[in-house]
């Protein structure tokens, strides 16, 4: 199932129509929009150690229990890391030096004789209830609660499923796919800015939800979060990153590519396209379908360029520098002694980060990963250098081969 589609059939599947003391639509501020012209290709590489101050390597500690194959969703708890696998439907628990500590899967999910469906998980999120952090799992009959060591708790009917960050200390909540009903009718918006104090909530974006049963889509896009206050939103088929802060969404950049790499203008309105959007995508493989997370970190511009096709030799995970106009290209980053001549992606060699980009941007640093099949890889390619790895990698490299656990990839990107 294609990854709008699957969002849309859970989000259905478990959300209830909100009732708010105050809904209207939001109006975009474009008043300070900027516009830049950016060619992927003509990115230029640079060394690691020129662009981030430290660089992690931590492997996930790989036993019967905790093989798996890929890391779909990432979460850092703490002093833990919450891994979504996406192959096998499982949640694993590592500490953050890459200990085993459990896992939910399958057998842990409870599943009534009222549900519809067996219950498997779409994904978890963390929350703060009472005191208490939860693990709570998306099935498609409910939502379910677990410990943060991995013990069931309770399930919840109708609970709101989509992606959401706070701003002013849990004051203003955005958040992703929303139905705002007002008097007897009800809107879908695709983007939320909820204020809990005003207790009233301003939709953007309206959106039919039945277009999804008529017709196919491809997307990437969401909310990123690089400042407490401030986060970029972007969707499928747009060229476009908004900025959201506690008082308004405006619209911060907007892009213009090179003409091989742009959409019809009329790709949304013209019925030449509706179910045949796959095929327009396979014909005009390096066409960009929409925006991928994005961060704003200094004067750098972490921008994910997204398209339905893998080509290792497409630019798409840029930095632009927003004063200089330099743009730097991730797979074109040069590797040195800061991240230990290893790369900090798989770029060119698997497609972990072409899929899925950055995993998280939590305290300052970006999280990726790929898989041991390419970092045992990429150690023989740096062979005959003087190089000396930090106590974890070195045991990693000692005891695991090319089918054990992927490993997480930590840096910090400089800001000056």
């Amino acid at each position: 199932m294609k990854p709008l589609k699957l969002f849309l059939c859970i989000l259905l599947a478990t959300q209830s129509l909100t009732l708010l003391t105050s809904a209207q639509t939001g109006k975009i501020d474009s008043t300070s929009m900027v516009t830049l012209r950016i060619d992927p290709q003509s990115a230029r590489g640079a060394a690691i150690s020129q662009i981030f101050d430290e660089v992690k390597f931590i492997p996930l500690e790989t036993t019967k229990e905790s093989l798996f194959g890929n890391i779909a969703q990432l979460k850092i708890a703490g002093n833990k890391f919450i891994v979504y696998d996406y192959d096998t439907r499982s949640i694993l628990l590592f500490s953050d030096e890459g200990k085993y500590i459990s896992k939910i899967d399958a057998t842990k999910l409870q599943t009534d004789k009222e549900d519809k469906e067996k219950a498997q998980s779409y994904g978890f999120r963390t929350v703060n209830e009472d005191g208490n952090d939860y693990i709570i799992i998306f099935t498609g009959n409910n939502v379910q609660y677990f410990t943060m060591d991995g013990k069931f708790i309770k399930k919840v009917k109708n609970y709101s499923y989509s992606d959401e960050i706070t701003m002013s200390n849990g004051d203003i909540l955005a958040k992703l796919g929303m139905y705002i009903k007002k008097g007897k009718d009800s809107t879908f918006y695709k983007l939320n800015v909820i204020n809990k104090i005003k207790k009233d909530t301003i939709g953007y974006f309206k959106f039919d939800t039945k277009l999804y049963e008529t017709d196919d889509w491809y997307g990437d896009g969401g909310i990123s979060q690089y400042a407490p206050n401030e986060a970029f939103w972007s969707t499928f088929y747009d060229y476009n990153l908004y900025k959201i802060t506690p008082d308004k969404v405006s619209l911060a950049y907007k892009f213009v590519l090179p003409a091989i790499n742009t959409l019809p203008k009329d790709f949304l309105t013209n019925p030449i396209y509706v179910k045949k959007r796959f095929d327009y995508f396979e014909k005009n493989k390096k066409v960009i379908h929409g925006l991928g997370k994005s961060y704003l970190l200094g004067d750098n511009l972490y921008v994910r360029f997204s398209n339905v096709f893998w080509d290792k030799d497409q630019k798409k995970n840029l930095i632009y520098n927003i004063k200089t106009s330099e743009l730097i290209s991730f797979q074109d980053l040069e590797p040195d002694s800061l991240s230990f001549f290893l790369p900090i992606t798989d770029s060119g060699f698997g497609y972990d980060f072409e899929n899925r980009g950055f995993l998280a941007f939590e305290g300052g640093k970006f999280y990726t990963s790929y898989s041991s099949l390419a970092m045992f890889a990429f150690k023989e390619r740096s062979a005959g250098k003087t190089i000396k790895y930090p106590q974890l990698l070195e045991n990693y490299f000692k005891t695991g081969d090319r089918k054990s656990n992927p490993v997480l990839v930590v840096f910090k990107p400089k800001t000056k």
